[in-house]
């Protein structure tokens, strides 16, 4: 099977998906959702699909709109650490349910952290993440380091000692 790009195979229907992220984002908006932890589902999502050309975008959105390199970093095992509020990690919970379609087994979502209008307001987000992340895997979209980029570090365990 060839590699198609979805979106300019039927650029309609990738519009409408923009279009519903578009709603989404705003649902996610008006339920009064810190734009940060709509970025930290969008990330968590990718995380789990293994989409790298969303984890790249979105890591960049939510460090342009301030969010910690710190809390990124151990965003992949957010329940093992002390840095996200009681909504931020009941969002997060609900977002590993509706990507993954089992409820989590250690822990639960649904502690009253979030309102009804917020738990539908995350799982439309984790929705179209999911959609989104699909369209890029199954596109293969390039995910390179750009030109000029600075080189990744040496490893220190491939260092030699002065």
């Amino acid at each position: 099977m060839s590699t198609v790009n979805l979106g300019k195979q039927h650029p309609a229907t990738y519009k409408n998906l923009g279009a519903l992220d578009a709603q989404a984002d705003t649902a996610a908006r008006e339920a009064g959702l810190d734009p940060l932890l709509a970025e930290l589902v969008r990330i968590r999502v990718s995380q789990l699909n293994g989409c790298a050309f969303c984890l790249r975008m979105h890591t960049r959105d939510a460090l342009a709109k301030g969010e910690s390199t710190d809390r990124l970093a151990v965003l992949a095992a957010w329940w093992e650490s002390q840095y996200f509020t009681a909504q931020e990690r009941a969002a997060l919970a609900l977002t590993e349910q509706v990507t993954e379609l089992t409820v989590p087994e250690r822990h639960t979502w649904d502690d009253g952290s979030l309102t009804d209008e917020q738990v539908s307001a995350v799982s439309w987000l984790a929705i179209v993440m999911n959609a989104w992340n699909r369209v890029a895997i199954s596109s293969h979209y390039r995910v390179a380091p750009e030109v000029g980029a600075t080189p990744r570090a040496t490893p220190r365990s491939s260092q030699k000692d002065s």
